[in-house]
Protein backbone atom coordinates (compact mmCIF):
# COMPACT_ATOMS: atom_id res chain seq x y z
CA UNK A 1 0.00 0.00 0.00
CA UNK A 2 1.18 3.55 -0.63
CA UNK A 3 2.56 5.85 2.08
CA UNK A 4 0.17 7.47 4.57
CA UNK A 5 -1.97 10.25 3.13
CA UNK A 6 -2.20 13.60 4.95
CA UNK A 7 -5.52 15.24 4.14
CA UNK A 8 -5.41 17.84 6.89
CA UNK A 9 -5.70 20.59 4.28
CA UNK A 10 -9.29 19.44 3.69
CA UNK A 11 -10.35 19.84 7.30
CA UNK A 12 -11.72 23.41 7.01
CA UNK A 13 -13.88 22.41 4.03
CA UNK A 14 -14.97 19.25 5.84
CA UNK A 15 -15.96 21.14 8.97
CA UNK A 16 -17.92 23.72 6.98
CA UNK A 17 -19.74 20.98 5.11
CA UNK A 18 -20.57 19.08 8.28
CA UNK A 19 -21.94 22.23 9.87
CA UNK A 20 -24.08 22.86 6.78
CA UNK A 21 -25.47 19.33 7.17
CA UNK A 22 -26.33 19.98 10.81
CA UNK A 23 -23.53 17.76 12.12
CA UNK A 24 -21.01 18.72 14.80
CA UNK A 25 -17.44 18.30 13.47
CA UNK A 26 -16.14 18.01 17.03
CA UNK A 27 -18.61 15.35 18.18
CA UNK A 28 -17.04 12.21 19.65
CA UNK A 29 -17.35 8.99 17.65
CA UNK A 30 -18.53 5.73 19.21
CA UNK A 31 -15.72 3.24 18.67
CA UNK A 32 -13.10 1.18 20.46
CA UNK A 33 -10.17 3.44 19.56
CA UNK A 34 -9.37 6.30 17.17
CA UNK A 35 -7.28 5.62 14.10
CA UNK A 36 -3.66 6.72 13.99
CA UNK A 37 -3.39 10.48 13.59
CA UNK A 38 -7.09 10.91 14.35
CA UNK A 39 -8.20 13.23 17.18
CA UNK A 40 -11.31 11.23 18.08
CA UNK A 41 -13.80 13.70 16.62
CA UNK A 42 -16.26 13.15 13.77
CA UNK A 43 -14.16 15.35 11.48
CA UNK A 44 -10.99 13.49 12.44
CA UNK A 45 -12.59 10.08 11.89
CA UNK A 46 -13.97 11.08 8.49
CA UNK A 47 -10.56 12.36 7.40
CA UNK A 48 -8.96 9.10 8.56
CA UNK A 49 -11.50 7.14 6.51
CA UNK A 50 -10.98 9.38 3.48
CA UNK A 51 -7.20 8.96 3.77
CA UNK A 52 -7.64 5.18 3.74
CA UNK A 53 -9.89 5.42 0.69
CA UNK A 54 -7.42 7.64 -1.20
CA UNK A 55 -4.50 5.36 -0.33
CA UNK A 56 -6.19 2.07 -1.25
CA UNK A 57 -7.80 3.56 -4.34
CA UNK A 58 -4.37 4.05 -5.88
CA UNK A 59 -3.89 0.28 -5.96
CA UNK A 60 -7.36 -1.26 -5.97
CA UNK A 61 -9.47 1.21 -8.00
CA UNK A 62 -12.26 1.31 -5.44
CA UNK A 63 -13.84 4.43 -6.94
CA UNK A 64 -13.49 6.31 -10.22
CA UNK A 65 -13.14 9.58 -8.30
CA UNK A 66 -9.47 10.29 -7.63
CA UNK A 67 -9.37 13.84 -6.28
CA UNK A 68 -9.71 13.91 -2.45
CA UNK A 69 -11.60 17.22 -2.55
CA UNK A 70 -14.09 15.72 -5.00
CA UNK A 71 -14.39 12.62 -2.80
CA UNK A 72 -15.20 14.89 0.12
CA UNK A 73 -18.27 16.22 -1.66
CA UNK A 74 -19.41 13.29 -3.81
CA UNK A 75 -18.75 10.56 -1.27
CA UNK A 76 -18.71 11.93 2.30
CA UNK A 77 -21.16 14.84 2.11
CA UNK A 78 -23.45 12.92 -0.24
CA UNK A 79 -23.57 9.99 2.19
CA UNK A 80 -24.03 12.17 5.26
CA UNK A 81 -26.93 14.10 3.71
CA UNK A 82 -29.12 11.17 4.75
CA UNK A 83 -27.87 11.17 8.37
CA UNK A 84 -31.06 12.77 9.80
CA UNK A 85 -33.09 9.88 8.39
CA UNK A 86 -31.13 7.13 10.17
CA UNK A 87 -31.10 8.74 13.62
CA UNK A 88 -32.95 6.53 16.07
CA UNK A 89 -32.35 3.37 14.06
CA UNK A 90 -30.58 0.47 15.75
CA UNK A 91 -29.68 -1.58 12.66
CA UNK A 92 -28.90 -0.73 9.04
CA UNK A 93 -27.70 -2.89 6.15
CA UNK A 94 -25.87 -1.05 3.36
CA UNK A 95 -26.30 -3.13 0.20
CA UNK A 96 -23.62 -3.01 -2.46
CA UNK A 97 -21.68 -0.61 -0.24
CA UNK A 98 -18.57 -0.58 -2.46
CA UNK A 99 -15.88 1.20 -0.42
CA UNK A 100 -18.30 1.76 2.47
CA UNK A 101 -20.66 4.42 1.17
CA UNK A 102 -22.90 5.52 2.78
CA UNK A 103 -22.47 2.96 5.59
CA UNK A 104 -19.15 4.02 7.11
CA UNK A 105 -19.83 7.79 7.19
CA UNK A 106 -23.30 7.11 8.65
CA UNK A 107 -21.83 4.82 11.32
CA UNK A 108 -19.27 7.45 12.27
CA UNK A 109 -21.93 10.16 12.51
CA UNK A 110 -24.66 8.12 14.26
CA UNK A 111 -24.02 6.82 17.79
CA UNK A 112 -25.80 3.56 18.52
CA UNK A 113 -26.28 2.58 14.88
CA UNK A 114 -25.09 -0.94 14.03
CA UNK A 115 -24.20 -1.20 10.33
CA UNK A 116 -23.73 -4.27 8.14
CA UNK A 117 -21.65 -3.48 5.06
CA UNK A 118 -22.76 -5.89 2.34
CA UNK A 119 -20.29 -6.21 -0.54
CA UNK A 120 -19.55 -9.18 -2.80
CA UNK A 121 -16.38 -7.79 -4.42
CA UNK A 122 -13.38 -9.30 -2.66
CA UNK A 123 -10.97 -6.37 -2.91
CA UNK A 124 -13.63 -3.95 -1.68
CA UNK A 125 -14.54 -6.26 1.19
CA UNK A 126 -10.87 -6.44 2.16
CA UNK A 127 -10.71 -2.64 2.20
CA UNK A 128 -13.87 -2.50 4.32
CA UNK A 129 -12.42 -4.90 6.89
CA UNK A 130 -9.29 -2.76 7.10
CA UNK A 131 -11.43 0.36 7.61
CA UNK A 132 -13.38 -1.32 10.42
CA UNK A 133 -10.12 -2.36 12.06
CA UNK A 134 -8.26 0.93 11.72
CA UNK A 135 -11.24 3.11 12.62
CA UNK A 136 -12.06 0.98 15.66
CA UNK A 137 -15.64 0.31 14.55
CA UNK A 138 -15.99 -3.39 15.45
CA UNK A 139 -18.32 -4.91 16.55
CA UNK A 140 -20.80 -2.12 15.78
CA UNK A 141 -19.86 -2.23 12.09
CA UNK A 142 -19.32 -5.56 10.35
CA UNK A 143 -18.51 -6.62 6.80
CA UNK A 144 -20.62 -9.25 5.02
CA UNK A 145 -18.71 -10.40 1.93
CA UNK A 146 -21.74 -11.60 0.03
CA UNK A 147 -24.32 -10.73 -2.55
CA UNK A 148 -27.31 -9.12 -0.87
CA UNK A 149 -29.72 -11.88 -1.88
CA UNK A 150 -27.46 -14.48 -0.21
CA UNK A 151 -27.34 -12.77 3.20
CA UNK A 152 -29.13 -15.23 5.49
CA UNK A 153 -30.38 -12.73 8.06
CA UNK A 154 -34.08 -12.39 7.22
CA UNK A 155 -35.87 -9.65 9.11
CA UNK A 156 -32.68 -8.58 10.90
CA UNK A 157 -32.61 -4.88 9.98
CA UNK A 158 -34.76 -1.86 10.72
CA UNK A 159 -33.59 -0.31 7.47
CA UNK A 160 -31.65 -1.16 4.35
CA UNK A 161 -30.01 1.37 2.11
CA UNK A 162 -28.39 1.45 -1.30
CA UNK A 163 -26.65 4.38 -2.91
CA UNK A 164 -25.98 3.22 -6.46
CA UNK A 165 -27.07 -0.40 -6.57
CA UNK A 166 -30.16 -0.62 -8.80
CA UNK A 167 -33.67 0.62 -9.41
CA UNK A 168 -36.00 0.40 -6.41
CA UNK A 169 -37.61 -2.82 -7.61
CA UNK A 170 -34.18 -4.43 -8.03
CA UNK A 171 -33.04 -3.40 -4.55
CA UNK A 172 -36.18 -4.90 -3.03
CA UNK A 173 -35.75 -8.12 -5.00
CA UNK A 174 -32.28 -8.74 -3.59
CA UNK A 175 -32.58 -7.15 -0.15
CA UNK A 176 -36.21 -6.90 0.85
CA UNK A 177 -35.99 -10.12 2.89
CA UNK A 178 -33.56 -8.41 5.27
CA UNK A 179 -36.14 -5.90 6.53
CA UNK A 180 -37.83 -6.38 9.87
CA UNK A 181 -41.62 -5.90 10.05
CA UNK A 182 -42.21 -2.19 9.68
CA UNK A 183 -38.72 -1.72 8.28
CA UNK A 184 -37.83 0.73 5.51
CA UNK A 185 -35.73 0.88 2.38
CA UNK A 186 -33.88 4.21 2.32
CA UNK A 187 -32.67 4.56 -1.27
CA UNK A 188 -30.39 7.34 -2.47
CA UNK A 189 -31.41 8.67 -5.88
CA UNK A 190 -30.66 11.65 -8.12
CA UNK A 191 -33.76 13.26 -9.62
CA UNK A 192 -37.16 12.40 -8.14
CA UNK A 193 -37.68 8.73 -9.16
CA UNK A 194 -41.40 8.90 -9.92
CA UNK A 195 -41.19 6.12 -12.53
CA UNK A 196 -39.35 3.80 -10.13
CA UNK A 197 -41.92 4.40 -7.41
CA UNK A 198 -44.73 3.66 -9.87
CA UNK A 199 -43.20 0.27 -10.74
CA UNK A 200 -42.91 -0.97 -7.14
CA UNK A 201 -44.08 -4.59 -6.92
CA UNK A 202 -47.16 -5.71 -5.03
CA UNK A 203 -46.65 -5.66 -1.30
CA UNK A 204 -44.45 -2.55 -1.31
CA UNK A 205 -45.49 1.11 -1.12
CA UNK A 206 -43.58 4.31 -1.63
CA UNK A 207 -43.39 6.61 1.37
CA UNK A 208 -41.81 10.02 1.86
CA UNK A 209 -39.38 11.35 -0.73
CA UNK A 210 -36.89 13.75 0.82
CA UNK A 211 -35.00 16.26 -1.28
CA UNK A 212 -31.46 16.43 0.07
CA UNK A 213 -29.07 19.34 0.04
CA UNK A 214 -25.45 18.25 -0.38
CA UNK A 215 -22.84 20.97 0.22
CA UNK A 216 -20.85 21.64 -2.93
CA UNK A 217 -22.80 19.23 -5.12
CA UNK A 218 -24.62 20.34 -8.23
CA UNK A 219 -27.72 18.50 -9.34
CA UNK A 220 -30.59 16.93 -7.46
CA UNK A 221 -30.42 14.30 -4.72
CA UNK A 222 -33.39 12.55 -3.16
CA UNK A 223 -33.88 9.95 -0.45
CA UNK A 224 -36.81 7.61 -1.12
CA UNK A 225 -38.54 5.61 1.60
CA UNK A 226 -40.27 2.33 0.73
CA UNK A 227 -42.19 0.08 3.15
CA UNK A 228 -44.19 -3.10 2.99
CA UNK A 229 -47.83 -2.29 2.40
Amino acid sequence: MNAPTDLGFLRPDLERGLAALGLDPGAPVERTAPAAGDDGTLAGALLAYLALLVRWNGTYNLTAIRDPAEMLVKHLFDSLAMAPHVRGLATLADLGTGPGLPGIPLALATPGLAVALVESNGKKARFLRECVRQLGLAPRVRVLESRAEAVAEPGAFEAITARALDRLVGILEVGGHLLAPGGRLLAMKGVHPAEEIAELPAGWVGGAVHRLSVPGLEGERHLVEVRRG
